[in-house]
């Protein structure tokens, strides 16, 4: 009997270590690292973010934070525990900087991300359509600033729609620029404008499922995705960029401010030009 509660006292006293060193191991104070490879989808009135998942294994959730300049100051807008976040208080117009960290379950959060990663939301619109301005000319042209259908000489008309025997083709004049960027899944799988490579006749030849940018006369940026394509009309969803020389959605484009010269003639001698080369 004295063996054996000896051997129980003996049992008992390991075992009173072996618990108190596990409790001491749960002891973290080790934050996760910053989340990485952070990158924006810009919408109308929101910022979607995304980001490489965290590899600890005691990853918890992350916070995301928001700031109006890279150093500034960042203020916590939130938390997720996917590796996405949409920022539905974003404002069209209005430039954010977003920055995530990582929290673990004992509450340890890591720095902020370095990533530079910034959004300027925009306006966009679904199912505009507008007609061929050789038999509807005032139901032709596009004015992305105002959202609105224009005649097709309107003194605002950014875009308008020619069927040129029954060549589809969608037309800016001389001080504006246009783009084919090929086939797209939708309208925001192209998320910023190009530098170059727009069209040298001021045309392009419309295809559905095709995403095109457009550089305005006033130096912004808008796109459009063709739906519906008919020899009278074409259907499109767009974008519009609110931020002068934003090119979310040039290089510097010499304009006048709120001040516009259209050269009509040399835009419809262009066109006339073109149906004689058919």
């Amino acid at each position: 009997m004295r063996i054996q509660l000896i051997f129980l006292a003996i049992s008992l006293f390991f075992s009173g270590c072996i618990i108190e060193t596990d409790i001491s191991s749960f002891n973290d104070i080790t934050p996760p690292s910053p989340p990485r490879n952070i990158y924006s989808i810009t919408g109308d009135n929101w910022v979607e973010l995304h980001w490489q998942h965290n590899f600890e294994k005691d990853l918890n959730f992350y916070n995301v934070y928001r700031s109006y300049s890279y150093n500034g100051r960042y203020t916590y807008i939130g938390s997720t525990d996917k590796n996405y976040f949409v920022d539905y208080n974003a404002r069209n117009g209005n430039t954010y900087y977003y920055a995530i960290t990582a929290v673990d379950f004992s509450g340890n959060e890591s720095d902020l991300s370095t990533d530079i990663v910034y959004d300027t939301p925009r306006p966009e619109g679904y199912n505009q359509t507008i007609f061929d301005f050789r038999k509807y000319p005032n139901s032709a042209g596009y004015d992305f600033s105002n959202y609105s259908v224009v005649p097709f000489n309107d003194d605002y008309c950014d875009i308008f729609f020619d069927n040129d025997n029954g060549n589809l083709y969608m037309v800016v004049y001389d001080d504006t620029d246009i783009q084919d960027m090929g086939p797209t899944q939708d309208i925001y799988d192209i998320d910023i404008a190009p530098t170059s490579g727009w069209s040298p006749t001021k045309d392009v030849r419309l295809y559905v499922g095709h995403t095109y940018v457009v550089w305005t006369w006033d130096n912004h940026f808008a796109k459009f995705r063709v739906k519906y394509l008919s020899p009278e009309k074409v259907v499109f969803d767009w974008a519009y960029q609110l931020v002068e020389g934003n090119r979310e959605l040039k290089s510097s484009k010499n304009f006048r401010s709120g001040i516009r010269d259209i050269n009509r003639e040399k835009t419809f001698e262009r066109i006339k030009r073109r149906h004689q080369l058919k």
